[in-house]
């Protein structure tokens, strides 16, 4: 069969016939916009622009103020160019989901085939520079502009050289000021306001477009009531009572207010800040405390059972610099001169404490290793409040670590520590007229300690099993420790770790603690653990009884352990006493479990179980034998409540009690002068142990509120 071939004057016609039928298709995927502008005027440019794909199609109104479009299917912005603003009219419906934003009309509905009518008024705006116009203005607070643009010359431009402050429409998806209990995306902030974006809080620049500030402030109010063996005092609030043990309940309140003034200067969501300045001027108004026995506010009885006093204190005033980027991928190193916070470890076992001190630190290997290297020489601290005061004491402490994240698996960092402590020879009393240096003990000649540590730490996640671990070793020489009574080598060692699964709301731990003791308290060889300046969140942190109480070893001047340490290191104070390392060391086994109960509320479970790993230098210092190792079972509950789901308002409120064990009643109580007719109730009848009736208990409830 032969095949004919189209005539010439065929093909045309088959070309004409397809672009009709694609110009009718097309015309049918298609909508129109249409209106009238009044009044009427020349040179008005409509803008409408689809709000899935921001492709924005223009039409010039014509000499009757009529304007026309023909765009594809879907939701629209209708808006006018500049110098033209248009002016909807907030009384008229303009279509089931029209929203007026300003000066432009949203959710325009174009559907295919249809005519969308859209009628509305402009008027001309002034022309002068604008740099954050009505349509351009940010959502935050975000003050002035940081730098000046150019007028603007055409209306279809707008130089903005300050970027940070192009702003976005404010938006409500429903149109009900979130009525219906939904979240409205990019909401307009206050400059009162410190969670949306505000200048105050280091979202926009105050000067260029790199130099940023951050004000805030924090009022801290804490209430405490405990029960702790206390001594009655030579001189007792009560005739007739025994001089060991008085009444043990003490209340306590402090009110602390920080105000933070911090400037830096660089981009700092990607890459580490290029310098900064920050101080932060702390008030305590007031630190109150009412015991019910003399000798505890103060060593002259004539103060009477209950103190009120201020303290003014720079917790932070330091200067940083960036020396240098690395590499590309911005590994840094900087350096920190000045009074700062600094943690040695994971979670704060040997050295935590904001102090005066030069830091040099920085990363490599893309932000896989960060290091450390710290000179701290310390401040004098207030004995009531515990900020730093503005002497020095005679203390350099000397800190380098190293990081490595990712280790093993992903997910797992371990860290290296090296640190010396280098306290000199002083002699100090407190605000109180306590001798705390040297400790009131033994052998009360002024002594120099020298020590080092090495640590191994790890922290992270290894699957499923979050995992923290610590592993520190002690050496160096007290040249006259006190309790021993000469110069002493020091040799000691300290394992903590953590273990917990997390299963959906739960998170179970168990964890284990243990501080060397050392077993022959007057030979030349002090083998007790203790720590430099140590704030550990470890086995209940705040929320234990045993972290968060300091409890006294009656006529001895010093203390069982510290308030906010987990040592038994026999030392007169943490804050402004020394280490001493001749002391009963510890064992803590814990069980606890993490609640997020909502939100709002989380809830803290802790079970402690401690004994004294020795005992011999705390029957050496009491002239007691046969001091048993069982210290009891410590139980708390802490609960953290954030009723605006954020933290800038956090109630924290926490119980604990301590069911003293064998040991712990062998110091406190024992044989009759220890438990006279006026506190029998305090005892049980054979006048050996504590009436469980009349538990060691502590509880506590702070407000803080962040701005």
């Amino acid at each position: 069969m032969v095949r004919a071939k189209p005539s010439s004057t065929r093909l045309p016609m088959v070309a004409a016939l397809i672009l009709t039928i694609a110009a009718v298709a097309s015309g049918q995927s298609k909508g129109t916009i249409t209106g009238t502008i009044k009044p009427p005027a020349g040179d008005i440019v409509v803008i409408a622009t689809n709000q899935v794909t921001s492709k924005a199609a223009r039409a010039r109104v014509d000499s009757h103020g009529e304007y026309s479009f023909s765009v594809r299917p879907g939701a629209y912005r209708l808006s006018v160019a500049a110098p033209y603003v248009a002016r909807f009219d907030t009384t008229k419906k303009y279509g089931e989901h029209a929203l007026i934003r300003d000066d432009s009309l949203e959710n325009v509905i174009v559907s295919e085939g249809k005519e969308t009518k859209i009628d509305f008024a402009v008027e001309k705006r002034e022309e002068k520079p604008i740099v954050n116009g009505p349509s351009t203005k940010p959502l935050g607070a975000a003050g002035g502009s940081s730098v000046e643009s150019e007028p603007q010359t055409q209306s279809d431009r707008r130089e903005m050289r300050d970027r940070w402050r192009i702003g976005f429409p404010e938006y409500d998806r429903y149109g009900d000021k979130g009525a219906r209990g939904r979240d409205i995306p990019f909401r307009r902030g206050r400059w009162y306001d410190p969670y949306n974006q505000s200048w105050l809080k280091g979202d926009y620049p105050v000067f260029g477009n790199k130099v940023f500030m951050i004000l805030s402030a924090i009022s801290s109010t804490t209430t405490e009531l405990s029960r702790t063996p206390k001594p009655s005092d030579v001189s007792s609030v009560r005739p007739g009572s025994a001089e060991f043990f008085g009444k043990p309940e003490a209340l306590a309140v402090n009110q602390l207010f920080q105000f933070t003034f911090e400037m830096f200067h660089g981009d700092s969501t990607y890459k580490p800040r290029d310098w900064a300045i920050k101080i932060s001027p702390t008030f305590s108004l007031p630190n109150y405390l009412n015991a019910r026995e003399n000798g505890v506010v103060n060593i002259d009885v004539r103060r009477g059972t209950n103190r009120t006093d201020t303290q003014f204190s720079l917790e932070e005033a330091f200067a940083e610099v960036k020396f240098e980027d690395v590499n590309a991928n911005f590994d840094f190193i900087s350096a920190r001169v000045g009074i700062q916070p600094f943690v040695s470890d994971f979670r704060g076992f040997i050295f935590s404490d904001n102090n005066l001190g030069a830091r040099l630190f920085g990363s490599f290997g893309n932000n896989r290793y960060q290091y450390n290297a710290a000179y701290f020489a310390q401040l004098e601290k207030d004995t009531n409040s515990g900020l730093n005061r503005f002497d020095r004491r005679q203390q350099n402490v000397y800190v380098a670590n190293i990081f490595r994240q990712d280790f093993i698996k992903k997910g797992y960092t371990i860290q290296a520590s090296v640190l010396y402590n280098d306290d000199r020879r002083s002699r100090k009393f407190d605000r109180n007229g306590f001798l705390v240096r040297p400790a009131l003990i033994g052998d009360v000649r002024p002594h120099a300690i020298k020590v080092g540590y090495v640590g191994i730490n790890g922290d992270g996640h290894l699957g499923r099993l979050n995992l923290t671990n610590s592993y520190y070793h002690v050496f160096g020489r007290d040249d006259r420790n006190p309790i021993a009574g000469r110069p002493v080598h020091v040799s000691s060692n300290m394992a903590a770790v953590e273990a917990s699964v997390d299963h959906d709301y739960l998170r179970f731990r168990g964890s284990f603690f243990w501080a060397q003791g050392d077993k022959n308290p007057t030979d030349n060889q002090a083998n007790g653990f203790d720590a430099i300046f140590d704030d550990p969140n470890f086995v209940g942190g705040q929320f234990s009884f045993w972290n968060r109480n300091g409890i006294r070893l009656t006529q001895t001047g010093v203390g069982l352990v510290q308030p906010n340490s987990i040592l038994p290191s026999l030392r007169s104070s943490k804050i402004e006493g020394q280490a001493n390392f001749v002391n009963p060391g510890i064992f803590i086994y814990n069980a606890g479990v993490d609640l997020e109960v909502t939100q709002r509320i989380k809830a803290v479970f802790n079970v402690n179980y401690l004994r004294f790993h020795r005992t011999e230098s705390l029957e050496y210092v009491l002239f007691q034998p046969n001091i048993r190792h069982e210290i009891g079972w410590d139980y708390s509950l802490g609960v953290a409540y954030r009723p605006l789901l954020i933290n800038n308002i956090t109630l924290t409120f926490g119980a604990a009690t301590l069911k003293p064990g064998r040991g712990f009643r062998d110091i406190y109580t024992t044989a009759n002068t220890d438990c006279p007719p006026n506190l029998g109730e305090f005892c049980t009848p054979d006048k050996v142990n504590i009436n469980p009736s009349k538990p060691l208990f502590n509880l506590f409830a702070q407000m803080k509120f962040i701005f």
